[in-house]
């Protein structure tokens, strides 16, 4: 068994606590702060509970609160959506005013530009323009030496092999007593001036009132010019038959048998030859054809420049659209009721 601590140099366990009390081996005694088990344990207070009456009643103190906050934002929103309109409306007057006529005496600087590279009379241009070019398709398939005058071939000397005898070689001319006409030439000056017609038409002391004013001169003008390019970039296209029996075609000399047909032709920038050749194959008509082509400095100069006229116009429409809110106002009307809140 084990033996009672008699000196300091002997030790036994001890329960909790006794070692804790220290009692009979001189360590000091604590005492523990314990809550009995019959103490009356105190509880927060209870919490208030709201009435749906009160609830009511700080709803009502919330609205008194921030109302006036609250009609105070929405009038200075509503004062700036006027503000905001009103300079759209002073903003789209001056438009009508100032900026269109502007545009428009723009617009007519690049247009008669554009009229005077035309090798036909249109705007103080004298027109009838010479010029010499060559087409040819090497080893020797298709060639044509010939002077271009103003919107016209005046002299062509041409020379092609045919498809189906590739050995033997056809010659024709153009001369000046029948010359060739290009009548997409005349056609886009046709187009061109009735562009500048239409600018013409609007007098400088004009005012224009209202966006659909603008918006009908600048899609006249549009339409204009859009029809002078086409006539330059698509050419028309026609049947084979047709080209056979075509005006131009007695131009030239010495005639070509009927089984072949030229063609001259404006496409961008370039001036083409075309020589068909109608072909039998066994009951079943078809063609083959060989072309040639040259660039035309001038043809690539109106293209450009009616181009830019048209991004003009384009711009000026765009600008316009915007107003289009506008455009049951008027001049002038500084408090339109479509406004008005």
């Amino acid at each position: 068994m084990p033996q009672s601590p008699t000196n300091n140099n002997n030790w036994s366990f001890q329960p909790l606590h006794r070692q804790r009390s220290g009692s009979g081996y001189g360590y000091p005694q604590h005492v523990l702060n314990t809550v009995p088990e019959t103490a009356v344990l105190t509880t927060p207070p209870p919490t208030r509970k709201i009435t749906f009456s009160s609830q009511i009643a700080a709803s009502a103190e919330n609205k008194r609160r921030f109302l006036p906050a609250r009609k105070k934002s929405m009038k200075m929103l509503a004062d700036t959506e006027r503000e905001e309109n009103l300079n759209l409306q002073i903003e789209f007057e001056w438009v009508l005013r100032q900026e269109v006529h502007a545009i428009l005496k723009q617009l007519r600087t690049i247009l008669v530009e554009c009229a005077h590279r035309f090798p036909v009379p249109l705007y103080e241009n004298e027109g009838k323009k010479t010029e010499k070019f060559i087409l040819a398709v090497s080893p020797d398939q298709l060639k044509a030496v010939l002077t271009l005058t103003g919107d016209a071939i005046t002299q062509a000397d041409i020379s092609f092999k045919l498809c189906k005898a590739p050995s033997q070689t056809q010659r024709t001319s153009i001369t000046g007593e029948s010359p060739w006409k290009l009548q997409q030439v005349q056609d886009a000056a046709n187009h061109l001036q009735t562009a500048i017609n239409h600018i013409d038409d609007v007098d400088d002391s004009y005012h224009f009132k209202t966006s659909d004013e603008v918006l009908h001169v600048i899609g006249n003008i549009l339409d204009a010019l859009q029809r002078g390019r086409n006539s330059l970039l698509v050419p028309k296209k026609k049947p084979i038959d047709e080209l056979i029996k075509g005006r131009n075609m007695k131009s030239l000399v010495p005639n070509l048998p009927e089984d072949l047909a030229v063609s001259f032709y404006l496409q961008s920038h370039k001036l083409i030859i075309a020589v068909y050749q109608l072909l039998n194959n066994q009951g079943t008509m078809r063609f083959d054809s060989r072309q040639a082509e040259a660039s035309v400095q001038w043809l690539n100069d109106v293209l450009l420049l009616l181009m830019n006229g048209q991004k003009l116009c384009q711009q000026l429409k765009d600008k316009i659209s915007v107003f289009s809110v506008y455009k049951d106002f008027t001049v002038g009307s500084r408090s339109p009721s479509a406004l008005s809140y």
